[in-house]
């Protein structure tokens, strides 16, 4: 049986995940308060009043900006207060939602990320926009089955939080979740998704997640070993409600054709 083994969201975009034990899910949404902050590096002409997507180069992200990685976060949906750690002492704590907490959280960044900042740090936010790097409303997937592969080629333990992902899958075959694509799955008894692509994996995954080292090539390390460089899939909400750690995942449609896959 196919079964959700961990649930994740992302809050800011680049920090820390918000583990969860439930979350309630909207049809043509995220995840709700995922990727809904971006901490902005130099001018970036983001609007709030009409968001669009943007290259991810412009704010703080892993893939260039490891120092990130070091420090770990929490987040309460309820108040929307985010609270920054270092070597496991508080640094900063502040509510996303004010121009106060925002503060706090930008003077934070300011000096902690002062040799890798184009300009003034901001916290950057806009209703119902994600800062996704697909800049679309998508939950992602990976299956814990490529992860134990990859870990057998690679020879080591591999975090599974350097994939960022909302949902990690347990019972699924090594690669099978690029099988669901153009597939509807249930997750639980009420939602259903959507399978609509695999997910290409750069430079952010070589991070350690835990010490802030570029420790890995793990992009190279797909491609090597399996010839692609692609790892989880994203999908889309088609039917919303709340899903538990531990429910159950069927596919509904079994019949429907997929498009065919680049590897």
């Amino acid at each position: 049986m196919t079964r959700i083994a961990a649930i994740q969201r992302w809050p800011v975009k680049g920090l820390g995940p918000d583990p969860l034990e439930d979350v309630e899910l909207r049809a043509g949404d995220p995840l709700a308060f995922d990727r809904a902050w971006a901490i902005e590096n130099g001018p970036s002409g983001f609007d709030p009043v009409a968001p669009k997507p943007l290259p991810k180069s412009r704010f703080l992200m892993l893939m260039k900006n490891e120092r990130l990685a070091a420090l770990a976060t929490a987040f309460d949906a309820e108040t929307r207060r985010l609270t920054i750690f270092r070597h496991g002492k508080q640094v900063a704590a502040g509510r996303l939602d004010e121009p106060v907490g925002r503060s706090i959280i930008e003077q934070f960044f300011a000096a902690y990320m002062a040799n890798e900042l184009r300009g003034v740090p901001r916290l950057l936010s806009a209703e119902a926009h994600t800062f996704s790097d697909v800049g679309a409303p998508v939950v992602s997937l990976i299956g814990q089955g490529s992860l134990a592969e990859l870990e057998r080629v690679a020879g080591r333990t591999i975090d599974p939080l350097r994939f960022r992902a909302n949902f990690h899958m347990a019972g699924l075959a090594p690669w099978a979740e690029f099988d669901l694509i153009g597939h509807r799955l249930a997750l639980g008894a009420d939602v259903v998704l959507r399978v609509i692509e695999p997910i290409t994996r750069c430079a952010a995954t070589n991070v350690d997640p835990a010490t802030g080292a570029r420790d890995m090539q793990i992009p190279r390390l797909i491609d090597n070993a399996f010839g692609h460089s692609e790892f989880g899939v994203y999908a889309e909400v088609v039917q919303g409600g709340r899903v538990r750690r531990g429910d159950a995942m069927t596919v509904l449609d079994e019949t429907s054709v997929r498009p065919a896959l680049p590897f």
